[in-house]
């Protein structure tokens, strides 16, 4: 099994590479009570406590009192209480609402990043940004698998390599079945962000995330593990004769398969155990944010450019489409030069088109007592035969149809 240690100096560029000129985007996700908050906090000072200052996004509507200052907070542009009132809803639903109305102004949020991130003339001594630090809900769901998360990750990553730190509580993954839970999710978080990520294993200064790592490197480890659970009967179930429960089987082999499915997905990991109480790990967290950097201009962005092109193509040829429909649309409101290729429109329209189709060919021949040859390109003449028709002293056909544009082309019949 691979191993999923922090990348080592071997791996990463050398120390004459230069400096990746993009701040780098770190999206802090995690369940309710993970300490994510606590661990935005961590970061946020240890990166204030080396003279970098990070640029802070907020994106939970519904916290009353974040230990750390934001330069950018939800709270400021969207008031959740009144959403829920308005909109009559829950606590869900008001964090989903506010959600959705604050990635109405996803563009303003990239064009205040990128300018930060850029050197600014009117401010020398001012330094752009290198880390952008982003929390989130800690409904976790509804930010990963709504639409308006997508597309503030999308927005992100488009602009600056994005990684995504999934925050998970150590001391309640101790046994396989919660440990299995939360692979399950982080493994569904990668795939539907397709952004690199980083397990933070937290609240070391509780339980020791070794035991993780071992399960996650060591198959066998962690096969030991989930036979001491059934032997236990940790999965529940009513023990029978062997002293296993009843509902254990089925549990144990789930996980079973689990483990060898999950295989190939530690692969794509690095994983980092943090103290967000004592703030060790800290500089171990950010080495794996420097090797995912990497990875992401290697690996991922060319995928989110190749997909960005493949939706600026379709955009195009989906205004062509338009395009295209509104010319037809106007060459038959104006008519063709033939009265045949008038009928092959009016049948993708209506019936009722194709006879006005015919009741023009009807009346094709009185059309050419109304002007001579030499009247034919007379507009004056025309124009005033069209004004005389309107006000009624014309054709009562050309008055019903009141279309100066099929008036014209009748006198060129």
């Amino acid at each position: 099994m691979a191993s999923t240690s922090t990348p080592s100096a071997s791996e990463t560029p050398a120390s004459g590479a230069a400096a990746p000129s993009q701040p780098v985007a770190i999206v802090c996700v995690g369940m309710a009570g993970s300490g994510k908050t606590t661990f935005m906090q961590q970061i946020n000072a240890h990166l204030h406590g080396k003279k970098d200052p990070p640029y802070v996004i907020n994106l939970d509507p519904a916290v009353t009192h974040s230990p750390f200052e934001a330069n950018i907070d939800i709270r400021d542009s969207v008031n959740y209480k009144e959403v829920m009132k308005q909109y009559n809803l829950g606590p869900n639903g008001g964090i989903l609402t506010s959600l959705n109305l604050f990635a109405t102004k996803v563009d303003q949020v990239v064009n205040l990043l990128e300018k930060r991130a850029a050197p600014d003339p009117e401010h020398p001594a001012r330094k752009p940004i290198t880390n952008i630090l982003v929390d989130t809900p800690g409904q976790i769901e509804v930010f990963v698998w709504s639409a308006s998360g997508t597309i503030l990750l999308e927005s992100l990553a488009s602009s600056f390599p994005t990684v995504i730190a999934y925050i998970i509580d150590t001391p309640r993954t101790s046994s396989t079945s919660t440990f299995m839970s939360n692979m399950l999710y982080a493994c569904s978080i990668l795939y539907k962000t397709k952004l690199p990520m980083i397990l933070v294993f937290n609240k070391t200064d509780v339980k020791d995330a070794s035991f993780a790592k071992e399960w996650m490197t060591d198959y066998d480890s962690f096969q030991a593990a989930l036979a001491e659970d059934e032997n236990n009967n940790a999965f529940g179930g009513q023990e029978g004769g062997d002293g296993m429960g009843s509902g254990s089987g089925y549990m144990g082999s789930l996980l079973n398969s689990m483990s060898l499915v999950l295989e190939e997905f530690y692969e794509h990991l690095s994983v980092v155990a943090v103290s967000s109480l004592y703030g060790t790990g800290i500089d171990e967290f950010f080495d794996a944010v420097k090797g995912k950097a990497e990875e992401f201009k290697r690996d991922y962005q060319p995928e989110l450019e190749r997909r960005r092109e493949e939706r600026e193509e379709n955009k195009k040829k989906q205004q062509d489409r338009e395009l295209s429909k509104m010319m037809k649309g106007l060459a038959m409101g104006v008519g063709g030069t033939s009265t045949e290729d008038a009928k092959v429109g009016d049948v993708e329209d209506s019936e009722g088109d194709e006879q006005d189709v015919l009741s023009t060919d009807e009346e094709s021949d009185d059309d050419d007592d109304m002007g001579g040859p030499d009247d034919e390109y007379d507009r004056e003449g025309l124009q005033a035969r069209y004004e005389a028709a309107i006000q009624g002293g014309g054709d009562d056909s050309i008055a019903a149809d009141a279309s100066f544009a099929k008036y014209l082309h009748t006198q060129r019949r």
